[in-house]
């Protein structure tokens, strides 16, 4: 089997283009410009997560176990899969932003509670 197209430029991270299909059993070639499919163009990190997502059938909790993340990071994650296809969320106002962050900060382990209350105090 052969290995996996690169979605983007190892060297510039733009996108890249397939120039060139071959058929393995009759060696036929086609050659020109192809656009590879939105989801080629994850990264391994994303490509995996949508795996375990469909495996789980979306159930955030199961994701949650699969994965051995938290809530907030399998939202992150599954937020970060769909900007990466093109699904833009719509902007949070910075303070809502920050208080996210504390607070997935706070849950992940990452800061105690009186240095959340302090963050969030500002």
């Amino acid at each position: 089997m052969g290995r996996e197209a690169l979605g983007k430029c190892p060297v510039c991270n733009n996108e890249t283009t397939i120039t060139r299909i071959t058929c393995d059993k009759c060696h036929t070639t086609i050659e020109g410009h192809f656009e590879l499919c939105k989801f080629c163009r994850l990264t391994p990190e994303q490509k995996l997560f949508v795996d375990v997502f469909i495996k789980c059938r979306g159930n955030i909790k199961e994701v949650e176990k699969e994965l051995g993340v938290s809530y907030p990071t399998v939202k992150n994650k599954l937020e970060d899969v769909a900007n990466a296809l093109g699904y833009k969320s719509e902007e949070e106002p910075v303070e809502e932003v920050n208080r996210k962050e504390i607070l997935d900060k706070l849950y992940e382990g990452e800061i105690s509670v009186d240095e959340a209350l302090d963050l969030l105090k500002g």
